[in-house]
């Protein structure tokens, strides 16, 4: 039984080593594939995806992410306490998740909603927080959201659905990208469908508000 605790413990050690190896080489290498970008590719056939520099990209493209997943993302630490009450209020119809914790998961674990992934998501996440700085956590976010079927980052969502790069996408057309990030499978911003199109419009005015109240500052120049 000791032999076994001491086995279970190296092993425990073993992982944390390993993701904490990572989250300090992610600082400065962009990761290549997630977990999740295998596993669509292997289902697909490949997978759509061209990694872009945060400063190479329309700045509209992280405000409208940022509004559109987390308002609050320059004021928190990685947990949006008051979207956590709110989620709470409502039910499990409203989620709470903020771009640290989307970034945990899509970088470092997988899919889906268990108790356990989400244990993990919840220990992981300070730990980016405290090492990445807020401008990286965007950019990673940027290049690694899934935003299409086989399509991942904004980069290949502007090639695909509008002919032009990240840097040429323009405020309503980043605006729809970020409209389909909560079901991206289903939503198409090229062909958006009158619940997209308003939802893009939200989003296009909560880019605008951020950006005016200081809440942008963290991730841009």
């Amino acid at each position: 039984m000791r032999d076994l605790l001491r086995r279970g413990a190296r092993a425990a050690l073993g992982v944390v080593g390993a993701f904490l190896f990572f989250v300090l080489l992610f600082t400065v290498v962009n990761p290549v594939m997630t977990p999740y970008m295998i596993a669509e590719s292997w289902r697909q056939g490949g997978v759509a995806r061209d990694w872009v520099d945060l400063e190479d990209m329309a700045p509209e493209m992280a405000r409208a992410v940022v509004a559109a997943e987390d308002a609050n993302f320059c004021l928190h630490w990685g947990f949006d306490i008051r979207a956590i009450r709110a989620a709470l209020d409502e039910g499990a119809g409203r989620g709470a998740s903020t771009l640290s914790q989307q970034v945990v998961k899509n970088v470092f674990l997988w899919q889906g909603r268990s108790w356990p992934r989400k244990a993990l998501e919840a220990l992981m996440t300070p730990v980016v927080e405290l090492v990445w700085t807020k401008r990286r956590i965007v950019e990673v976010y940027l290049n690694v959201a899934e935003t299409g079927k086989g399509i991942f980052g904004v980069e290949a969502a502007a090639e695909t659905y509008f002919g032009t790069s990240a840097a040429g996408l323009r405020p309503a057309q980043a605006a729809l990208i970020a409209a389909v990030l909560p079901d991206p499978k289903g939503r198409n911003p090229a062909r958006p469908s009158g619940f997209l199109r308003k939802r893009a419009a939200q989003i296009a005015e909560g880019a605008a508000t951020i950006r005016a109240d200081g809440r942008s500052a963290c991730f841009e120049d």
